[in-house]
């Protein structure tokens, strides 16, 4: 992929913000901007207007590209919230709030729709959307004006891609996996929505990512500054725009993305399957798998243990504890994903610690144990582990939390210079207009890695006790399966890439 001069803008939908990031070929952040949005919550409910979220794509992408006098815009690509959804009218517009992806007033749905025979957890799109048709009476309508109009299912970036092109799009089928979009056969399951009464009206149609959308219309130019003209491609999710980012998209690499909570991604040529639903697969635009998932544990667990604390001080405390005096399980919410589901999970910390620094390194050691547990049950699974793993989110700022997972993991691990999802989408709209060959190509051309860490054999030995100790308890309550447990005991003296 040659660097003429050309741009390629990724717009990231996120929970807290929107980002925009303008990138040339070969990696040179141009500019970026961010916006806030903020949100409803009220015990499991967690709702959005999809108006904020444009205001805040216009913002995010006038400041991204304000000083543009000379360069062009090659193409643009959106990411999102996965299992975020809403209706909209026949012309794209909002009928109502989003449902967001962690809104949790659709456990009955959920049930429903596994009991039609589909594999969704409690937390996914499809459950959103049977609850919305509920709410809207179970019509495929809503009344507008006096007057009755046809609603359509519609995921986070549907509506600003719409939006940004002046027409209604599909979506892609990266978003619609969690509204239970069978990648595999390139269909939505049909008979099954029959028998959950959701009517095919409602569905929109679906694309790879990478496909080519429409270009962005005058009335949008004129709000975003985003030139009149720039192809717009189909996006992913968020976790697939933060892995693109890392460059974890060769067979065997993963991409441990570690915010509030975890989420791990890899790159497979054939989906890893996984019978219980904890690790569900994305498609990459040209047809190879991204199996992944996300957990419940993740740095959220120090803010609600430490909302004031400096994290730098509290590590360099931490550095004294290694192991801990106690054990943490850091759940930043009740339920866990992966590496097992167990809806009733709830966060737990086994002793009585020494000190506010003795908690925090347990908290840190706990999330890495966890992670750790992640790659083994990926490993029981049967998926290609043998490739690089890079660190990304937010948490991959702490230098000593960076080591200690690496530590712990037993293995080498990549930090990239640029982590954010926006990044992805600028690689995918690359990709998608044609400037490189594969979306990996796209990938390793613009993600530069910062630093290499290599795991202290020493350190990784001090942690085998602590993980065993963790597996018994997971175990005992009934949440970890023993014959993943067991395995994960069979590889206490491996790294997490040995086989």
């Amino acid at each position: 992929m040659a660097d003429d001069g050309t741009a390629w803008l990724g717009i990231d939908l996120g929970t807290q913000s929107v980002r925009a990031l303008a990138v040339t070929g070969d990696g040179r952040v141009l500019g970026s901007g961010s916006a806030p949005l903020t949100g409803r919550r009220a015990g499991p409910r967690h709702e959005q207007d999809a108006g904020d979220w444009w205001d805040a794509v216009v913002t995010a992408s006038r400041t991204a590209l304000r000083s543009f006098d000379r360069v062009r815009i090659g193409g643009l690509a959106v990411c999102a919230t996965s299992g975020t959804v809403l209706l909209t009218d026949g012309s794209g517009r909002p009928v109502g709030p989003a449902l967001m992806y962690d809104d949790g007033r659709a456990a009955g749905e959920a049930a429903r729709a596994r009991e039609a025979g589909l594999q969704v957890q409690n937390g996914w799109g499809l459950p959103k959307a049977l609850w919305l048709l509920r709410a809207n009476d179970g019509a495929g309508r809503t009344r507008e004006n006096g007057r009755l109009q046809e609603v359509r299912l519609a995921h986070q970036p549907d509506v600003i891609v719409t939006r940004l092109t002046g027409h209604p799009v599909p979506t892609d089928s990266s978003h619609a996996l969690k509204t239970a979009y069978d990648l595999e056969h390139d269909t939505w399951p049909f008979p099954a929505f029959a028998e959950l009464g959701l009517p095919e009206g409602l569905l929109p149609e679906v694309v790879r990512p990478g496909a080519r959308l429409g270009e962005v219309c005058a009335a949008a130019a004129e709000e975003t500054g985003i030139p009149v003209g720039t192809p717009v491609v189909a996006g992913m999710t968020d976790g697939c725009a933060a892995q693109i980012a890392s460059g974890a998209l060769r067979e065997g690499s993963w991409n441990s993305v570690l915010g509030t909570t975890l989420v791990l991604k890899g790159a497979a040529s054939q989906p890893v399957r996984d019978p219980s639903g904890v690790v569900y697969n994305h498609r990459a635009p040209d047809g190879s798998w991204l199996p992944g998932g996300a957990s419940s544990v993740g740095a959220g667990a120090l803010a609600a243990y430490f909302p004031d604390a400096s994290p730098a001080a509290m590590d360099k405390a931490a550095q004294a504890f290694e192991p801990a005096s106690v054990l943490a399980y850091p759940l930043t919410s009740p339920g866990e994903r992966f590496p097992f589901l167990a809806p009733d999970a709830t966060a737990f910390v086994l002793g009585e610690p020494a000190s506010d620094a003795d908690l925090w390194a347990a908290l840190l050691q706990g999330v890495a144990l966890t992670e750790r547990l992640c790659l083994d049950y990926l490993h029981h699974l049967g998926a290609p582990l043998d490739g690089p793993l890079t660190f990304t989110g937010g948490a991959a700022r702490s230098p000593y939390w960076n080591q200690l997972r690496a530590d712990i993991l037993g293995r080498p691990a990549r930090v990239p210079e640029q982590t954010e999802p926006a990044l992805g989408m600028a690689a995918l709209a690359a990709y998608g207009m044609g400037a490189a060959a594969t979306l990996a190509d796209a990938a390793d051309r613009m993600a530069h890695v910062r630093t290499v860490l290599q795991p202290r054999p020493a350190r990784t030995v001090a942690f085998a006790d602590p993980y065993a100790r963790l597996l018994d308890e997971l175990e005992a309550r009934g949440w970890l399966p023993a014959s993943v447990a067991g395995h994960a005991r069979a590889r206490l003296d491996l790294d997490t890439a040995g086989s």
